[in-house]
Formats: structure tokens, sequence, C-alpha cells
């Protein structure tokens, strides 16, 4: 018997001797992770079987670039496997700065930059660096849905702000004024959004910097997918003020999705703070991956702008399944790869996601992103248009077998 199985056993045993089956730990945990869940998204993708169609993860199914994996590997055989600087490798932040510059217009210095284990980590980093306890957070409802949790994990409490069907799933700049209180820290904002494919415009995004500056608050400007916004250009919370924190990744643009590596970009006094907490946590980003994206920004894009084009071609193709499907209503969306259709059906989003699982299709359920996901569905096309449409065939079919929810009158004034 292997050292492995033997201690495997010893801990099956111990737990067999607990009354608790070994699983009321919950004295031991720390109190900032109780009341938190796995994501709703996760356990939709943990349903799938071998011949459904998942439409359910937020991952491309495209190859990293192969000039991308070879320089990978010229980094591991090279020797790049060392400890690097905590900020990032110099030659990856310039890379970026570039980037930024080519593809953005704005200028910001690789000093300004920090390189981090993906966009979540570096989400996990700001709300470590800014939030103390009983700080509140504005989050986006529906939204992505690591915000909530890490602002509680951190001592904070998230306050949801609308992002839904009635603002065309775009935040009010007046209700964002009414929630914010002495106690708020940060305003996390997305764009492009998942869970919805909105895209801020230029005005609205000055808007909301004019109204963090008023009441000395930071934007947390989450735009992962800005390469990904189809019919306009992306506008960016980069060119508008200086109590922003822009967070970005490789993982969405090269595809990269497992290899854990991103980015935020802020002013000075608050690059040196996060650096403290980077340092403590991580040590530094992964070196030979590193070597890797250098290549990814300064080689050829061709790989990106045809993944780009088939996106745009999927979600044509899927936008116009979903708005044939009686009782369902799908916005374009102007960037990412969601649809977040709102249908009118008798059943909720977590019950309707789980019987189409059933069906053999994954998606995931509007109410994972937050209350006001409540009667939608989130359908990734990051799958072939054939996968989509054997999709779409199973969402018709189902939607099909369950009535519409009744309209509620509307009630009368009654006059004297």
């Amino acid at each position: 018997m292997s050292t492995k199985t033997a201690q495997e056993s010893r801990w099956v045993a111990a737990e067999a001797m607990d009354p608790a089956g070994g699983k009321n730990i919950d004295h031991l945990l720390a109190r900032r992770l109780l009341g938190i869940e796995m994501s709703g998204i996760r356990q939709m993708f943990e349903l799938a079987g071998g011949d459904s169609v998942n439409l359910g993860l937020g991952e491309p199914d495209f190859d990293p670039p192969a000039n991308v994996a070879k320089a990978l590997e010229a980094a591991v055989a090279g020797g790049n496997n060392s400890y690097g600087p905590t900020l990032g490798l110099p030659e990856l932040r310039r890379a970026i700065s570039e980037r930024v510059k080519n593809f953005r217009g704005e200028d910001v210095s690789p000093d300004n930059i920090i390189v981090t284990a993906g966009a979540t980590q570096a989400l996990m980093l700001i709300g470590q660096t800014f939030i103390d306890h009983g700080d509140e957070v504005l989050v986006p409802n529906p939204g992505f849905v690591l915000y909530g949790p890490q602002a509680r994990i951190c001592g904070g409490f998230p306050i949801p702000y609308s992002c839904g069907h009635k603002t065309d799933y775009l935040p009010d700049p007046d209700e964002i004024r009414r929630l914010i209180t002495p106690r708020t820290k940060l305003l996390y904002v997305n764009t492009p959004s998942n869970p919805t494919g909105a895209c801020m415009p230029r005005s609205l995004i000055q808007e909301l910097s004019d109204l963090a500056h008023e009441e000395d608050i930071i934007v947390v400007a989450d735009e992962v997918y800005d390469i990904m916004s189809y019919d306009k250009p992306h506008q960016s919370f980069l060119a508008h003020g200086d109590n922003i924190i822009w967070v970005n990744s490789f993982s969405k643009t090269y595809a990269m999705t497992g290899w854990r590596l991103g980015c935020l970009a802020t002013k000075t006094s608050y690059v040196k703070a996060i650096e403290k907490m980077h340092y403590h946590t991580i040590a530094c980003p992964p070196t030979p991956l590193q070597w890797a994206a250098v290549e990814a920004l300064n080689g050829p894009q061709d790989a990106v702008d045809a993944m780009i084009e088939q996106f745009k071609a999927r979600r044509d193709v899927i936008v116009q399944r979903i708005n044939e499907i009686p009782g369902f209503e799908c916005n374009n969306p102007g960037g990412a790869f969601y649809a977040f259709p709102r249908y009118q059906h008798d059943i909720k989003s977590k019950e309707f996601a789980l019987r189409l699982a059933a069906e053999g299709l994954i998606c995931s359920p509007g109410t994972a992103f937050g209350t006001l996901g409540e009667h939608h569905l989130r359908f990734s096309y990051a799958a072939s248009i054939s996968e989509l449409e054997r999709g779409m065939d199973i969402l018709k079919r189902v939607a099909a077998e369950i009535p519409f929810r009744e309209k509620k009158a509307k009630k009368r004034k009654v006059t004297a």
C-alpha cells in the first residue's frame, strides 16, 4: 500500500468516526468563508453529459495561437523558470503598455502595470488592498459572479445596482448616486458585460467616472472582453479620471484561460499598495507564461482577428434563433460572447436551466448573476455554429412544453 493510499485511508476512517460524517467543520472555518457558495455556473457545468451541448462556461473554444504556444516551450527550454519581479517581467509590462497605446490610444507607463495570475486574482488583490471590514462596494446586478463573493471574503458588503432589461442592461448613474454612502469604497463596472454583452458608451463612462471622482470612490473597470466589441469601437475607462483601476486578461483574447495570466493598471500610489498584497499572495506571476504573453502581444494577431470574426458570426446565429422562439426576447449583445435572453415562460431560471440540462443543453441560469437575472438564461456562443443550432433546437422544444406566465392585471384607481 502506498503512503498516499494509507493517508487517504486514515482520513476516510477518521471521517467515518465523526457523527457528522466529517462534514461539520464550520467551527474550524474562517468566518469570512461562511455563506460563500460555489458559482451556479460551475454547478451547471458539472451536469454536462458526454453528448450535451455545453453553452455554459465562458471559455473560447479555440487553442492559443501557435506562436504563443511555441514561445512558452522556448521559455521553458531556455531556462526561464525562476522567480521574477513581483510586478511582472519588465518586458511584459512594456508590451502591455504598448498594446494599450496602440489599441486604446492611451499612455500608460509600464510602471503603472501589475501582471497577475488572471483577472480573477487582479480583482481579489484589489479587494484585499482596499476593502476594510464593513466597507460597501457597488456591484452590477446582473453581473460577473465573483464580485460579490470576493467583496464578502475581504470583509465588505456588496451592494447591487441595476443593470437589467429596463435600462438595456446598462447602469443608471442616478441610481448609483443614491446608493453611495460614507462606507462606499469601490464601484465595479464591466464592459463588455458578462453576462449580458452590453457595452457602455463613452458618455456613460464619463458620467460614472465623474461621479466616482466627486464621491472619492475607486472605479474597478473589468474590461477583459474589450477586444470583443463587435459593432462599435470599445470605450475604456482608462481615458477617464485618475481613480480608475483597469483590469484585463490574456484568457479570452488569446484563448489562454487555463494559463491564468492577467494584469491591472492604475496610478502609482495604488500600484505601491497593491504590490505589497501581491507579493504576500503569490510572490510573482509565472515566469515562462509571461514570456509567452510577450509573444502574444508582440506577435501576429491573425488568430485573434479570426476568432473575433467567428464569434460575431455565431452571435448573429444564436440571437436570431433565440428571437424566433415564442416568448423569448434577446438583445443583440455588443460584445463578449454571451446571449442573455429574457423569457415569458412560467418557470424560474434555475429550474429552466436544470430542465434544459436534463435534455442535453447546458446553460447558466440568470440568477447565477444576481436577482435581476430571474427569467433570463445565459448562453455562451463559444461553440461551433452546428452546436449552437443543435442547442437552440433543444431550447425551442423544451420551451414549447412550458406555459407562459400570466400577466398581472393593472389595478384601477378608485375615485370617489
